[in-house]
């Protein structure tokens, strides 16, 4: 759903707006501020969560673009300057900077869908704002049949050409794990070993040669256009939005692919704390997660929302005929089938001192 479709949208949201947004609070005169990592997630932020809440409120509500990582937000408040009241973090972020004191508790009372969510997605300090995946992008059309798995990512005889990665240990050493033949479901077991973490350095070592690192999620779909790479991990909302701009569709193989959830936050000491936990209500409801994924395919939170993503869809063609619904096609991370074929990212194991260090260790070899 586009921007220029704001009147229908918000005509829609005012039937399924929270209590306190039917009557709402009262809103400090500056308006909230909302900070995101910008790109094509910040604008499908916009179109679905800012301008809609903005006229719901009737106030004054913006996005602004962070390198989304703590030391950003620590700053911020070591020098007293709250120019933010809420802030999407990636997962494995979320209880280091609750556990620093950066973050404002949830209060579960002011969110009355949380039932509908996602398990894992209310937490001590934060809510999921949406799921997004690491997947293996292509062009289809350079070569004679379609790669489907980390092991075709790592044959550079059959699928030759460099290989994009992003820049660090998270996320390659599970992907470097399967594709050495570890299921999906013993990656984190294996990881968490001495054996399993030599494991992964060296199946990552074997493609050294072949990799060129990424880091922001722009590069892998315009690398992947230009012929830099052929094969790459990326964002799956940031290929869904390349593919809306060129003619030349990418494609992407869902099989274990690694999902997680993005969460929203409510920075430390907000003079705008009930504005926020309004915002966070309303960003989290069934209408503004559907609007959001339209936007991006990035998958919601609410299960309404998951269910009502493809009526009136063309779901993404199948190899082969579904003989189960729950494994229908869809572009959605959140999407039953593509679930239940991927990993599921897990930040405690990365906030914990084995996670540290394999980053050294990542460090020393890999880069």
């Amino acid at each position: 759903m586009k921007t220029h479709h704001l009147s229908t949208l918000i005509a829609a949201f005012s039937l399924v707006l929270p209590v306190h947004a039917q009557n709402p609070v009262q809103i400090p005169a500056q308006g909230l501020t909302v900070a995101n990592f910008g790109g094509a997630n910040g604008k499908a932020q916009d179109a679905a969560f800012i301008q809609p809440f903005k006229a719901a409120y009737k106030t004054e509500a913006r996005g602004v673009e962070y390198p989304g990582d703590l030391p950003a937000i620590r700053n911020m408040l070591k020098e007293r300057k709250n120019e933010w009241d809420v802030a999407e973090v990636e997962s494995a972020d979320l209880k280091a900077g609750c556990d620093a004191g950066l973050f404002e508790r949830i209060d579960r009372g002011s969110i009355p869908h949380a039932g509908m969510l996602l398990p894992g997605t209310v937490q001590e300090c934060g809510v999921g704002a949406f799921v997004w995946a690491t997947v293996m992008a292509y062009e289809p059309g350079r070569f004679k049949e379609a790669p489907r798995s980390w092991q075709d990512f790592w044959d550079v005889q059959r699928f030759p050409g460099k290989r994009g990665l992003r820049k660090g240990a998270r996320y390659n050493m599970e992907i470097a794990l399967m594709a050495d033949g570890v299921h999906r479901r013993d990656v984190y077991a294996m990881l968490a070993t001495e054996a399993g973490a030599r494991r992964a350095l060296a199946k990552l070592e074997q493609l050294k040669p072949h990799i060129v690192w990424w880091e922001s999620g722009s590069q892998p779909p315009q690398r992947l256009a230009s012929g830099e790479t052929t094969l790459s991990t990326a964002f799956n909302g940031r290929i869904a939005a390349a593919n809306r701009e060129r003619l030349s569709p990418l494609a992407i193989s869902w099989l274990d692919a690694v999902y997680e959830l993005d969460y929203w936050v409510i920075i430390k000491g907000t003079p705008r704390l009930e504005q926020a936990r309004a915002f966070i209500s309303f960003a989290t409801s069934e209408e503004a997660q559907l609007a959001f994924s339209r936007e991006i395919p990035y998958g919601p939170t609410h299960f309404n929302a998951i269910l009502r993503y493809d009526t009136g869809r063309a779901r993404p063609a199948a190899s082969a005929p579904v003989t189960d619904l729950s494994m229908a096609g869809s572009d959605l991370p959140s999407a039953p089938g593509n679930m239940r074929r991927s990993l599921a990212f897990d930040p405690a194991f990365w906030t914990k001192a084995g996670g540290t260090a394999l980053e050294k260790q990542f460090a020393q070899r890999i880069k």
